[in-house]
């Protein structure tokens, strides 16, 4: 993990924002998410500088897969996480009081 993510497990681990249960480095589909509130469908993405320009489309791709799924995603630069966590944190804690589009799991239905 960067510094970044460390950090922002440390802020999320053991339900201490929000009283929300986060997973790290959890696989969904073909990625694996960064930190995942399975509750709230919320996955949390701590991104650096290697997905500065050449990854911007990879992770447009990504993102988009993730919400057709019924996944909200949020991104935050890794300065961010570092030298802004109050905002951060808040930002999160916006998104998981957005409401949740139930999706039902792909194989729950399946004959």
């Amino acid at each position: 993990m960067t510094d970044a993510e460390r950090l922002l497990w440390f802020l999320l681990r053991g339900r201490r924002l929000a009283g929300c249960k986060f997973r790290r480095q959890h696989p969904i589909g073909p990625y694996i998410a960064d930190f995942v509130c399975l509750h709230h469908r919320l996955i949390v993405e701590a991104d650096g500088g290697q997905h500065a320009d050449a990854r911007l489309a990879a992770d447009d791709l990504r993102t988009k897969w993730l919400t057709d799924q019924g996944w909200r995603v949020v991104r935050f630069w890794n300065g961010d996480i570092l030298h802004r966590q109050n905002d951060v944190l808040e930002a999160i804690v916006r998104a998981l009081e957005e409401p949740v589009a139930w999706v039902p799991h792909p194989r729950r239905f399946a004959p």
